[in-house]
């Protein structure tokens, strides 16, 4: 366990957004590459919450090339995960990362939680707001919604510093 980041309590990461095919992958990608740079033994998965998420949708292609840029490879075998028609993956996590206010209503309205710490990304940074969603918006968009997961993501974690 990396010494910087001691107070970090959790273990087990799940990260939500609607479909799970951009802005989940995308932050599961950036916090594995953070645990990993940082010697963290934390595992991250990702799930969609929404009426259309499917499993077994691919990763977007503007999610995987804007990420390349910043030297984190989704892999060619990723594919989305329904988490509706997996609750088993809500109950072996400790944290709980929703892209959105809506997805965190989301989860509360279909999943029975105990002892699960559950935030939108935002605050988890100690912000407010969502990160929108990038689809449609071509190349631009995913790369708002990138800078945006990562910066959440490193003023998270400056708080277990």
């Amino acid at each position: 366990m990396n010494q910087k980041y001691n107070r970090f309590p959790y273990r087990k990461i799940l990260v939500v957004c609607s479909v799970n095919t951009a802005r989940s992958p995308m932050s599961e990608g950036i916090l594995r590459d953070f645990f990993s740079r940082n010697a963290m033994d934390v595992s991250v998965s990702s799930g969609g919450i929404a009426s259309n998420a499917r499993d077994g949708m691919l990763i977007s292609l503007d999610a995987k090339l804007v990420m390349e840029e910043i030297g984190i490879y989704l892999s060619d075998d990723s594919v989305s995960v329904d988490l509706k028609k997996h609750p088993e993956l809500m109950q072996k996590v400790d944290l709980i990362l929703a892209l959105t206010e809506k997805h965190k209503k989301e989860i509360y309205n279909h999943f029975k939680l105990e002892n699960k710490a559950v935030f939108t990304l935002r605050e988890f940074a100690g912000e407010n707001g969502d990160i929108d969603d990038p689809s449609m918006k071509g190349p631009i968009g995913f790369r708002k919604a990138r800078d945006e997961i990562e910066h959440c993501i490193v003023e998270g974690m400056k708080r277990f510093e």
